[in-house]
């Protein structure tokens, strides 16, 4: 099949780019390698940013669906030491720039934006070849093929696109996440919802670096949580996280001694732990103009969990889209200017984002966070 524009990747930032391109009457197809939107779960809570991933959403004229699907009090966050002291509370008062909302409603209500047919599901690409003068060929697992004009790779960490452009390959940026879940935590674990509070709850040591606790409060009284640790990645790869209980009783190992109400967002969850090892492009990614093709999100600048991942790839889908209705017949031009824009930008979230890292996983990690929150500028 010949497509115009065509994106890989139906994440947030490549159905931004299909939703911005919609608007200004340009065609796009989105392939993406999942069977559904229902696929598998899409991760928990987002904040939206007042001056990156809302703009983008102002651009794909979706600003009130997007408000529809805000969770009121989100924004409110906790410190906590691992005996349950708390440090630090700050509440939502309805004045935060970053509202929260799940990825999974936020992806369904971009879905639900596009013309029927424009994400064709099941789609795992298999390679992609340059054909001359800017068009290029993707195949798909299983057979197929699409020839486009201008291909955008939205396919996250591992773009099978990025080759095309650049020689980067994600390195492991020194910490992961063990991820679990507690359903209805209000009833069935109140101590622990007690903890959490109406948000976000950090628990960090005062002392001890390396180690630290993250929090989301979702829908239903469900609790998403994630236990940073800059441990190498042989250290995660040597458990057996097929192996349910074996895993959790290592990773509980990690937080013995801390007060009960928060070992048991390990020891209670309500799904097997998952590693989810944090891999990074360098800082300063960028490549050489190569016709016809570009990337966005993760594709383009993946960086370690820092809150902006998800309005860095809007802003890129947003932009882009904006960039080719600008220059209608010159694709080169288009993406030239949208690329001279996302360097620059990418460059400067990275250097904030490994800054981030290092104040949650760092020394004094507990009161570098209390000080982060009260200067502002969370």
């Amino acid at each position: 099949m010949n497509t115009p524009v065509t994106i890989i990747g139906a994440g947030l930032g490549g159905l931004i780019l299909a939703r911005v391109l919609h608007l200004h009457g340009i065609a796009a197809t989105v392939f993406e390698a999942e069977t559904s939107a229902a696929a598998r779960p899409q991760g928990g809570m987002l904040d939206i940013h007042d001056y990156n991933g809302q703009l983008a959403l102002e651009a794909a004229g979706l600003m009130d669906e997007f408000r529809a699907i805000v969770l009121p009090g989100r924004e409110a966050m906790r410190v906590l030491g691992p005996d349950g002291e708390l440090l630090f509370e700050k509440a939502d008062d309805g004045t935060g720039g970053s509202p929260e909302a799940q990825r999974a409603a936020l992806r369904q209500m971009l879905l639900d934006s596009l013309p029927a047919g424009t994400v064709r599901w099941n789609h795992r690409v298999s390679g992609v070849r340059e054909l001359g003068a800017g068009r290029h060929e993707v195949t798909f697992t299983g057979g197929g093929t699409a020839v486009t004009e201008l291909l955008v790779g939205a396919d996250g960490a591992w773009s099978k696109v990025r080759p095309l452009v650049s020689a980067a390959v994600p390195e492991y940026g020194g910490s992961s996440s063990i991820e679990t879940f507690l359903v209805d935590a209000d009833t069935r674990h109140p101590a622990t919802a007690k903890a959490v509070g109406g948000g976000m709850l950090f628990v960090a040591d005062r002392n001890v670096s390396g180690k630290t606790f993250l929090v989301h409060r979702e829908s239903d009284g469900n609790l998403h949580a994630y236990l940073w640790l800059a441990n190498p990645l042989q250290w995660f790869t040597d458990i057996d996280f097929t192996d349910r209980a074996a895993a959790t009783a290592r990773i509980a190992q990690e937080v013995d001694g801390w007060a009960p109400e928060l070992t048991a967002l390990i020891t209670a969850s309500d799904t097997a732990p998952v590693s989810r090892p944090h891999y990074t492009l360098p800082p300063d990614h960028h490549w050489d103009r190569v016709p016809g093709v570009t990337l966005l999100g993760d594709a383009a600048h993946l960086q370690p969990p820092n809150g902006e991942g998800a309005n860095l790839a809007m802003q890129d889908g947003a932009e882009l889209g904006a960039a080719i209705a600008a220059h209608p017949g010159d694709i080169e031009a288009a993406l030239a200017s949208y690329e001279q824009a996302l360097f620059p930008r990418s460059a400067a979230a990275a250097t904030e984002g490994e800054a981030m890292a290092r104040i949650i996983l760092g020394d004094q990690a507990a009161q570098n966070l209390i000080d982060l929150f009260t200067s502002g500028q969370q």
